[in-house]
């Protein structure tokens, strides 16, 4: 018998036990369906928590931070003479230095020809208090030169009120978080007195308001020039307190900050070191996440599985006179491999259109507070990762049960 003419064979006893038992045919692609929107509709939703989670990070650190780390004394000094060692104990204090980075113009002309960085840009850090009248409110400042900061932090998408350059053309300007306005009753064009940990004292003009997507950091944070920050400190204007620096791929910060440390002199820390808790809670997330996606994947499998078992179980008398009407093994397997993946399709193709409703009913849900929109959206990567999952588990889901089909002795079934 041809080849081809057993392939087609195949391909039409495949059909034919498809679509005879739809009610079995309907079950087995319903757990396809389920599973598939499911799997892509957890993983969009990882997805979506990922991004919003690194958009909020880096809304307010760098990839990479170079500063100039505290100096600890000394916890034993050891001395010795001709006879014995002598061990002196003191107590370990903070060494009282400046935290400011020497040359910090050099080190940023480094730091910027070092491969697959993309910006560079110097800060002054401070803890300061807001004054208006009677009130008083402890928080932070930080001196930026505000259009490299805009790229680096994307502030210009956070602002509420006024302009983000004003900030740039007013040299006592300062953008104020919502929450210190509020707490100070305070608007755009409002005069307010901050005073710093040298007991400086200074009158400042608000000229824009920003909200970032975490409310305790607009309860205490601004951004004012770089130049009124070194002033209110009792600096030069060479003294710099950060360097930030934003790499191509910032997952990889851990690979390049022991580069930039020894490249600077000063201490270069990653951000999922200055955050290991966030860190370590998005890969936890990350596993359950997935973990229930594959999980409810694998029961779908499953389901096709002993469907086809099933199947197999009533249809032995057909297997053994295809059989000894001269089809091979190979051609039985084909049979119910074909059978499993065209159940696979039609759920894998019903599971994407629900994915993609599912997602889009809550990519337009609001939830509030700081998260505004639930963080979903149509991911074509999940979508094209999901349907090679399905067809993959549906394939291996039928094969089993085929090749036990492909081993059945015509003989011993047809005496029977």
């Amino acid at each position: 018998m041809p080849k081809n003419f057993n392939h087609n064979i195949s391909s039409d006893i495949s059909m034919t036990y498809t679509f005879s038992k739809m009610k079995l045919t309907v079950v087995a692609a319903l757990g396809v369906t389920i599973g598939i929107a499911i799997y892509i509709f957890l993983n969009s939703m990882m997805a979506g928590f990922a991004r919003m989670s690194d958009t909020l990070i880096f809304r307010n650190i760098a990839h990479i931070r170079v500063y100039k780390d505290d100096d600890i004394s000394r916890p034993l000094i050891s001395s010795e003479n001709s006879d014995k060692k002598v061990n002196a104990l003191v107590n370990p204090k903070i060494v009282p230095e400046s935290q400011t980075i020497v040359n910090p113009t050099l080190l940023m002309d480094l730091l910027r020809k070092e491969k697959d960085v993309t910006m560079v840009t110097s800060q002054v850090a401070t803890g300061i208090f807001y004054h208006k009248g009677e009130s008083q409110i402890a928080g932070n400042t930080i001196g930026v030169n505000i259009e490299e900061a805009d790229k680096m932090f994307d502030i210009q998408t956070t602002m509420v009120a006024g302009k983000m350059l004003d900030l740039k053309s007013t040299p006592n300007g300062i953008l104020l978080g919502v929450g210190v306005a509020d707490k100070l009753s305070v608007k755009v064009g409002d005069n307010i007195s901050i005073s710093s940990p040298k007991n400086v004292t200074k009158v400042m003009k608000v000229v824009g308001l920003f909200r970032t997507a975490n409310s305790q950091i607009d309860k205490v944070k601004s951004f004012m020039n770089i130049s009124a920050a070194q002033q209110i400190l009792l600096q030069n204007p060479s003294y710099v307190t950060d360097l930030d620096v934003n790499i191509v791929d910032y997952k990889n910060a851990v690979n390049y900050s022991n580069r930039f440390s020894a490249l600077t002199g000063y201490k270069a820390e990653a951000w999922q070191t200055a955050n290991e808790t966030f860190v370590a809670a998005s890969k936890m997330r990350s596993i359950i996440l997935t973990s229930i996606s594959f999980t409810v994947l694998i029961v779908a499998g499953f389901g096709i599985y002993n469907i086809l078992s099933m199947t197999i179980s009533q249809k032995m008398n057909d297997i053994a006179i295809l059989k000894a009407m001269g089809f091979k093994g190979n051609d039985v397997t084909r049979i119910f491999v074909q059978q499993a993946l065209m159940i696979g399709a039609i759920g894998v193709t019903v599971g994407l259109l629900l994915a993609l409703l599912m997602v889009n009913i809550l990519s337009h849900t609001y939830v509030g507070g700081d998260i505004g929109y639930f963080p979903i959206r149509f991911e074509p990567f999940v979508f094209f990762q999901g349907a090679m999952v399905g067809l993959i588990v549906t394939f291996f889901a039928g094969l089993i049960p085929a090749r036990k089909a492909a081993n059945v002795d015509p003989v011993s079934i047809l005496r029977k």
